[in-house]
């Protein structure tokens, strides 16, 4: 066989690459399952952490039903039954009509208390940006809150996830006193009432795009809540 021919060449080519990818593909087989339980994990810890819990990712599939006690499918004002919230496609709801979507609602129990977690999904400046948002039984009063992102700019917008703009919404109100939703005002840096935080300095648009998320996602659960809230015997 003359391994310096053009027949060789471009034969052994095509098996090497047919071993690579026959390769490659048994291995994301092989590991998807680890994949979508990590991506599990970090949902639960994601949820858990807009309550004040940090937990560990070992630890998280024992203790998060301990403070989740309800997961719950908010559409149009009624509950729906036979979904599983917990694998709601945040992605596709948010681009339906707010009266059309499918909304998950995570009830959560802590030191005796109730909290309403609702999940956030919406556009920063180069991606997608996500979170959780915990309110307490008056659904007007942020207890916590948790962002995430695919690609903003360290140490601009991806400042999101930090606590220094994290710990701004506890005490936050989303009401005002006649219960007229306000939402979140985030500010270039001269909050001054129950309904505004300080942004992002160099991270307008990002803070814009979690200002525009919190209203746009909470729009689909506070008259349901305001029928329900501190009834968890009624849903």
């Amino acid at each position: 066989m003359n391994v310096n021919s053009n027949t060789y060449i471009f034969g052994f080519s095509i098996l090497m690459v047919i071993i690579v990818a026959a390769t490659l593909s048994f291995a994301a087989t092989l590991l998807k399952p680890y994949q979508s339980k990590n991506v599990e994990h970090e949902k639960m810890q994601n949820i858990l952490g807009s309550i004040g819990l940090n937990v560990e990712r070992h630890e998280v599939e024992e203790l998060y039903p301990k403070y989740i006690k309800q997961e719950l499918v908010i559409s149009n004002n009624k509950i729906v039954d036979g979904v599983n919230a917990f694998t709601i496609d945040m992605v596709k709801e948010v681009r339906r009509p707010a009266e059309e979507r499918l909304a998950p609602l995570y009830i959560a129990e802590k030191d005796g208390e109730t909290f309403y977690i609702i999940p956030l999904h919406g556009a920063g400046l180069w991606g997608p940006i996500w979170g959780y948002i915990a309110l307490e039984k008056d659904i007007s009063t942020i207890y916590g809150a948790v962002f995430d992102h695919k690609s903003e700019t360290p140490g601009l917008g991806a400042e999101i996830t930090k606590p220094i703009f994290t710990s701004q919404f506890k005490g936050k109100n989303i009401l005002d006193e006649s219960g007229n939703f306000m939402g979140i005002d985030i500010r270039k840096g001269d909050a001054s009432t129950q309904y505004q935080v300080d942004g992002i300095s160099g991270g307008t648009i990002t803070s814009e795009g979690v200002e525009l998320m919190i209203a746009d996602c909470l729009k689909s659960y506070l008259t349901f809540l305001s029928q329900y809230s501190g009834d968890i015997a009624s849903l």
